[in-house]
């Protein structure tokens, strides 16, 4: 469980260091970095970031998000852009446009997006590819989305 041989990661691994939005902050304006970013306040703008956007349970962006992952709790309305894994957890509003290589969507997730799916869509965001479309249709409660 406990291991000895786990070496501590440096912070250059990371691209730097993390970097906090916290709760009952809120700021408008565009953020450009090389690190992971968490987001529990409000921000009204736009993210690119070569790192993992996190949007908490309580945190909110409206805008264009760039990055390579990206875990959200809380709400998104604009344009997301995750060139690897986009997790969606139970608490998640998402709402726009998403291109994405790999999509998780936990149970009780709000996904009212039209999102592009595919490891080509996602490394060639402003290029037309032979990626394949989804676009998930509104369904009734307790049911699971249905892609078509």
């Amino acid at each position: 469980m406990f291991s000895d041989n786990k070496k501590p990661r440096t912070m250059t691994e990371f691209g730097g260091q993390p970097n906090r939005i916290e709760k009952n902050t809120k700021i408008k304006g565009d953020i450009t970095s090389e690190a992971d970013f968490r987001i529990d306040g409000k921000l009204e703008g736009n993210v690119k970031t070569s790192g993992k956007v996190v949007i908490g349970k309580d945190g909110y962006i409206k805008g264009k998000v760039e990055c390579v992952n990206a875990d959200i709790e809380g709400k998104f309305n604009g344009e997301l852009q995750v060139t690897d894994l986009l997790s969606l957890k139970a608490s998640a509003v998402i709402e726009g446009t998403v291109t994405v290589a790999k999509l998780a969507v936990e149970p009780g997730a709000t996904f009212n997006a039209a999102c592009t799916m595919g490891k080509a869509a996602a490394a060639a965001t402003t290029t037309t590819t032979s990626a394949s479309t989804h676009k998930l249709q509104p369904t009734k409660t307790n049911e699971p989305a249905k892609v078509s």
